[in-house]
């Protein structure tokens, strides 16, 4: 099961999917959460491998910069591990700029947060 984790100010949403994201505005962090996890697939050929990124949104749904990785753990060489961290920064960049609503918006913009990848077990 492909699974990402979203943390930002104590609050922990396990998520997951590959579906394409909707126009629609989000309302909570759950919703975030569910936003992101959808644009996770992880590549093939990984087992028990993860990278958690830490980044931050502006409140028109953009990141603020690029995001960074914070924990790593790949089975495999250096060469693996860089495919792993690349394809987990791609999803994350492909997946804004998405659309808040103003609460969520005024609630997270400049919050840092993190987000941990993880392949298939």
């Amino acid at each position: 099961m492909q699974m990402a984790r979203l943390a930002c100010t104590g609050l922990i949403l396990a998520v997951s999917g590959a579906e394409r994201l909707h126009a629609e505005p989000l309302y909570t962090v759950a919703d975030l959460g569910a936003a992101l996890g959808r644009c996770w697939t992880p590549p093939q050929g990984f087992k028990d491998s993860f990278v958690t990124l830490r980044f931050g949104f502006r409140g028109d749904g953009t990141l603020m910069g690029p995001p960074r990785p914070t924990a790593i753990e790949v089975n495999g060489d250096e060469k693996q591990r860089q495919a792993f961290v690349t394809a987990a920064t791609e999803a994350l960049q492909n997946c804004v700029p998405l659309e808040f609503s103003k609460s969520l918006s005024d609630e997270i913009a400049g919050n840092v947060f993190t987000l941990q990848f993880k392949s298939a077990k």
